[in-house]
């Protein structure tokens, strides 16, 4: 028997199941818009349910999928499609390309999530992957001065802001004992945040493996505190718009069983979803960045349900940001979770 989660966590995962058997009568005007593109529901239509997911690119457990039409097959056993809507990226714009009806689905971290949840959300979250032990963390030059996260005072660090570049460095400092404002943070979006550290415009890096690969890879890099070291609560998140997971339950949870079931495969064998598409170009990941990722993702994690000892530690970090004055109050987090093998 799986153990309770605490109190506020049942009331939410309870409110949430009763959410997805809703019908149509009560659902919002996006839920309405959602099911009219379509033509209805999964079950019993005529037409079919279209989900609209962030192009994956080049690598990880959708790309593959896209490109072998494994995903595609799970997707039509309950009379749903992919639609291929931009590209995978930073959490906060698909968090309101969400809430504004234009996406369905969107991955980013519970830090990122805790800071759009606090902006009025039209989405739940529906599955957890642990935090990363070794691939994110700070990161420092080859040959900086910097050997310790107490070498960071009077630094510049170059973090995203309410993400997981600024959970990572105020983790580590607070860890560490440092008060935070030791430590001089640079707010920059992480795509363009390689040129300022490589050009020594910034001491240090808090980042996530999306990044940090390329430049541990290049032999340039390294870093000073992994997230085993930080101590980090940073999970990784699978959101779905509110509207659609009231309308197509069904198609939510062959999605989650898909991504559950791939990311176990692609634990045992990463090397099989990179350079899904090709070995060439930006998107390809080779030489010694390749051997990174590799090392990488076998010591990841997996697709898993939120569980109650999960929401415990998503808790942990609303706390946390509050605490730092990175959101204004405590997000009330398990308000936004769905129980997945609770959900029909």
């Amino acid at each position: 028997m799986r153990p309770l989660a605490p109190p506020a966590a049942r009331t939410a995962l309870v409110a949430l199941a009763a959410l997805a058997t809703l019908t149509a009568c009560g659902g919002s005007p996006a839920a309405d818009s959602a099911a009219g593109r379509d033509g209805g529901g999964a079950k019993g239509a005529k037409g079919t349910v279209t989900i609209r997911i962030p192009d994956p690119g080049n690598a990880g457990v959708l790309a593959r999928g896209k490109k072998d039409g494994s995903l595609d097959k799970a997707l039509a056993a309950v009379g749903a499609k992919v639609a291929w809507t931009g590209s995978a990226g930073p959490f906060a714009p698909a968090a309101q390309a969400m809430n504004a009806d234009q996406l369905d689905i969107a991955t980013g971290s519970i830090t990122s999530g805790i800071t759009s949840l606090s902006q009025s959300p039209g989405f739940v979250f529906f599955t957890a992957t642990a935090p990363d032990p070794v691939g994110e963390g700070i990161l420092v030059r080859e040959g900086s001065d910097i050997d310790s996260v107490e070498d960071l005072v009077g630094r510049k660090v170059a973090v995203n802001k309410g993400g997981t570049g600024e959970y990572l460095l105020l983790k580590a400092l607070a860890k560490a004992g440092i008060p935070a404002d030791k430590v001089e943070r640079v707010y920059l979006r992480p795509d363009q945040t390689a040129a300022v550290f490589n050009a020594g415009q910034v001491d240090a890096w808090a980042v996530w493996s999306t990044y940090a690969v390329a430049e541990i890879g290049s032999g340039k890099a390294h870093f000073v505190a992994d997230g085993t070291a930080i101590g980090s609560d940073n999970y990784s998140l699978n959101a779905v718009r509110s509207g659609f997971v009231k309308e197509h339950p069904e198609v939510v949870e062959a999605l989650y069983a898909y991504l559950h079931d791939n990311s176990a495969k692609e634990k045992r064998d990463p090397a099989a979803y990179l350079n899904v598409f090709t070995d060439a170009g930006p998107t390809a990941v080779n030489g010694k960045a390749k051997e990174v990722q590799i090392a990488f993702t076998a010591k990841s994690g997996t697709v898993d349900p939120i569980k109650p000892e999960d929401i415990k530690r998503f808790e942990t970090v609303a706390g946390f940001y509050a605490d730092q004055k990175v959101t204004p109050n405590k997000v009330d987090i398990a308000a936004h979770l769905l129980d997945i093998e609770k959900l029909s």
